[in-house]
C-alpha cells in the first residue's frame, strides 16, 4: 500500500499529471484487486490443556462493512492441510472436517462482523499438539499460521525402595521416583540431602498410554549410608509445575551405635536374654538348696560326734 501511494504522489507531481493519473488509476485498480487481507494470531504457542477447552485467537481488520455471506474462514491443520473447521456462505461447512475433530470446534458468530476469526477447540487431545492455519477472506485474503502445545500435569511423584533387613553401610539401595498422566515428557533430577545434584546411577523411562499420556519412573542407585536423604524433583516443560519426594535411609553405622535391629532380630533377641536370665536364676535357686543342705548335713554331723564323745567318757568318770 505504501507504493501505491508513493505512485499517487509521484503522479501528482509529474508535470502531465492529467494524463499520467489517467493512466494510474486502472493500474491501482488492477493491484488493489492483489490486496493482501492482515490477518493476526498469536506469535507464542497457545499451551491448551489437556481435558478443557482452548480459544485459538484469529482476528482480521475488514477493509471495510460487509456482509457475513462475503465472509469465508477456513482452519486446517498447517503441515497435512486437512480440514478443521469451515464457514463461508454465512454458515459452517464441515463435509471435509477430520473426523478427529468431529464435534469439537466452532466459531463466535456473533463476533464474526468484527473481524473474530478465532476457532474454539473442545476437550483437548493430545494429537491436537501441532501447527494450526487460519484462512480468511472478504473481497481481500489473509492467512497466518499458530502453534499449539497440549499439556496435561503430572500426578504427585512418590519415591520408594526395598528395604533389606540386613541393610548395612556400602550396600546397593535402588529408589525409584514415579508419576503419572502427564505430557509432554517429563523431566527427572535427583538431589541428596546436601542438595548436590545426583546424575550417575540414573535411569528413566517414559510410556504414553492409548490417551498420549506419559507414566515417568526414574531409578536411583545408591551405596547405603547412615541417615542419608535423597529428594526427587519433576517438572513439566510447559507448565513449568515442579512436584517433589523424598525418601531416606537408615542404615546401621559401622561403629554399632544407633544400630537399627529389624523387628524379628528384635524380638529373638529379647526371647534369648529372657531365657538365659531364667535359667540363670533357676541354677542360683538349685544352688542355694544344695548349699543348704550341705551346710545342714554338716551341723548334724558335728551334734553327733559331740554325743560319741561324750557317751565314751562317761564310764572314765564312773
Amino acid at each position: 500500500m505504501v507504493f501505491l501511494r508513493q505512485l499517487v504522489t509521484l503522479g501528482m507531481d509529474l508535470p502531465c499529471h492529467r494524463v499520467c493519473r489517467a493512466l494510474l488509476v486502472p493500474t491501482l485498480l488492477a493491484l488493489s484487486a492483489y490486496a493482501v487481507l492482515e490477518v493476526q494470531v498469536p506469535e507464542m504457542p497457545v499451551v491448551a490443556l489437556y481435558g478443557q477447552d482452548a480459544v485459538l485467537n484469529c482476528s482480521f481488520a475488514p477493509p471495510g462493512p460487509f456482509n457475513l455471506s462475503d465472509l469465508s474462514i477456513f482452519w486446517q491443520l498447517t503441515d497435512s492441510k486437512r480440514t478443521v473447521h469451515g464457514y463461508w456462505d454465512d454458515r459452517d461447512q464441515l463435509t471435509d472436517q477430520v473426523e478427529a475433530f468431529a464435534n469439537r470446534t466452532g466459531l463466535f458468530r456473533a463476533e464474526l462482523g468484527s473481524g473474530n476469526a478465532s476457532l474454539l477447540l473442545r476437550s483437548v487431545r493430545v494429537d491436537d499438539d501441532g501447527s494450526f492455519t487460519c484462512f480468511v477472506r472478504v473481497r481481500e485474503y489473509g492467512s497466518a499460521a499458530l502453534l499449539v502445545q497440549v499439556a496435561a500435569p503430572y500426578s504427585k511423584p512418590q519415591v520408594t525402595w526395598e528395604a533389606d533387613s540386613n541393610l548395612r553401610p556400602g550396600d546397593v539401595v535402588s529408589l525409584s521416583c514415579a508419576a503419572h498422566g502427564g505430557y509432554p515428557e517429563a523431566r527427572v533430577t535427583w538431589q541428596d540431602g546436601a542438595g548436590r545434584n545426583l546424575t550417575d546411577n540414573v535411569t528413566v523411562s517414559q510410556v504414553a498410554n492409548e490417551e498420549g499420556l506419559f507414566s515417568v519412573r526414574s531409578v536411583l542407585t545408591v551405596m547405603a549410608e547412615p541417615n542419608s536423604a535423597y529428594n526427587c524433583t519433576l517438572v513439566n516443560p510447559l507448565l513449568g509445575a515442579e512436584g517433589h519426594a523424598s525418601a531416606s535411609i537408615e542404615a546401621p553405622s559401622v561403629t554399632g551405635l544407633n544400630m537399627v535391629f529389624p523387628p524379628v532380630a528384635l524380638w529373638v533377641t529379647v526371647g534369648l536374654a529372657i531365657c538365659l536370665l531364667g535359667l540363670l536364676i533357676a541354677l542360683a535357686v538349685i544352688c542355694g538348696r544344695k548349699i543348704c543342705e550341705e551346710i545342714k548335713k554338716g551341723k548334724e554331723g558335728k551334734e553327733l560326734e559331740e554325743d560319741e564323745s561324750k557317751t565314751a567318757m562317761t564310764p572314765l568318770k564312773s
